[in-house]
């Protein structure tokens, strides 16, 4: 029986007037979520409409408001308030009210001053529009000054019998310059390493730097050369990587594996050179990719070594895959498949497009070298003969493929992909300590084997 044309009318009456309610109601709050860290705190407002909000910095006392347009106050919002952490090292504690009808006043007290960034996203995988807050010291940490400060206090506390010197030193770097400068004591050498054999480098190179014109003599009888192994725990914070059928998450396992191996480099040398660990997140937090690749030059690492667990369509998949950067085509159809989806990270766990410097962005997109990337391959094969032998291998080789994360050009790189955390089987190995324990134990007979190899070049500039 046709339907009245009347019929049709109210029908479309009725979904207009239902979309006016709804436009009016405006956007409604579905989660709110706090991810603190020293580099920075995260504030996310997950709502199923895109929000629009003014903020305002005020420096003294320090504090952000933001004034959120279309949103009513409801109880995920005051989740908020108790979602704040004493030990955050940015927030100090969040006031929220209805400023008017429409209008919702977000006020964060601050601990110190702080270089917000304030941006929305998208909806992407399975979160809907969100709404971040980034909120950036504004004095930033200098995380190579960090790795000198442990390595002294590593070096006076036995000595002298007491115990370590606190964070609290005002100038490492001016009292290693000026140790450098005494005759008859150590120095600490730190720059950006090369991964050039010395007796391989190109014609044209300045003289200073070949075999054949070694540098002048320093006035010290002895040079401790500091090696850097950066740790890059995979996802984070608002990406929580792949999910195991047991509800494992990625990026859980992986920060603990790598503080293991952090633990095992810290306390290990290389021909008498102490080593030290820097991790890229050392808590649960969200990193781009690009940064990723800028800490580690930040600390002049050695090495660059980025911890996942693999993911697949199905439960058969199994075994463990080291990858390294390609300059061209991916070395097979998998390890594409691979580089696409970790790519990804940026999308879901959420970078504000608005800074990204484009000159930055077009250097991510062809930063690699030759070099590099030979080096990164025999690299990859020490860790792979390791692993191999406590657990199973996805493939026998080094796979190749475009990482962004691999993309430093000085620094040897690999990407581990230690089990398939979507086998059950080997999700439940991902939770193991013993197996943790073994897959960290292997990781350091790699490097090791690789130092071995390639012994680190003393660097081209000390302090």
């Amino acid at each position: 029986m046709p339907i009245d044309r009347r019929q049709w009318l109210k029908a479309g009456l009725w979904v207009l007037s239902l979309g006016s309610a709804q436009l009016a109601r405006g956007a409604n709050m579905l989660a709110v979520r706090i991810w603190p860290a020293a580099d920075y705190t995260r504030v996310t407002l997950e709502s199923d409409a895109p929000l629009k909000t003014t903020q305002t910095f005020i420096t003294s006392p320090p504090r952000l408001a933001v004034d959120i347009e279309g949103l009513q106050l409801n109880a995920a919002l005051r989740d908020l308030v108790g979602q704040v952490q004493a030990s955050d090292p940015n927030i100090s504690g969040i006031r929220i009210g209805q400023f008017s009808a429409q209008v919702v006043r977000l006020v964060i007290d601050l601990k110190r001053p702080i270089a917000p960034e304030v941006f929305t996203l998208q909806p992407v995988a399975a979160y809907a529009h969100r709404l971040v807050l980034d909120l950036y010291p504004a004095q930033a940490l200098d995380p190579l000054e960090q790795l000198i400060q442990e390595r002294m206090a590593e070096k006076t506390a036995p000595a002298a019998g007491l115990p370590a010197p606190s964070a609290a030193v005002n100038d490492p770097l001016g009292e290693l310059m000026a140790k450098h400068s005494l005759p008859g004591t150590g120095a600490m050498v730190l720059a950006p390493p090369s991964t050039r054999r010395l007796d391989k480098l190109p014609p044209g190179t300045p003289s200073m730097d070949r075999p054949d014109h070694p540098p002048p003599k320093s006035n010290t009888t002895s040079t401790e050369r500091l090696i850097v192994v950066a740790l890059d725990p995979g996802h984070g914070g608002e990406d929580p990587g792949a999910i195991g059928p047991g509800g494992t998450r990625e990026k859980d396992v992986v920060l603990k594996i790598a503080k293991m191996l952090r633990d095992r480099i810290n306390a290990s040398s290389v021909a008498g050179n102490p080593m030290r660990a820097y991790l890229t997140r050392d808590a649960d937090f969200f990193v781009p990719l690009q940064v990723r690749v800028q800490k580690a030059r930040r600390v002049q690492a050695d090495l660059f070594v980025s911890i996942h667990a693999d993911a697949f369509f199905t439960p058969q998949a199994s075994g463990a895959s080291v990858f390294a950067l390609s300059q061209g085509a991916a070395s097979s159809s998998a390890a594409r498949w691979m580089a696409q989806k970790e790519n990804k990270a940026d999308l879901i766990g959420g970078i504000n497009l608005g800074t990204q410097d484009a000159q930055v962005q077009r250097a991510l997109l062809d930063m690699s070298t030759a070099a590099q990337i030979k080096d990164s391959l025999q690299l990859g094969s020490s860790l792979l003969r390791e692993i191999g032998g406590v657990g199973r291998l996805h493939k026998p080789r080094v796979e190749q493929a475009g990482f962004a994360v691999l993309k430093a050009p000085d620094i040897p790189s690999v990407l581990v992909e230690t089990a398939f955390i979507s086998n059950p089987e080997e999700e439940e190995k991902l939770r193991s300590e013993a197996y943790q324990k073994q897959l960290t134990d292997a990781l350091m007979r790699g490097i090791l084997q690789y130092f071995s190899r390639n012994p680190p070049l003393a660097r081209n500039r000390s302090i």
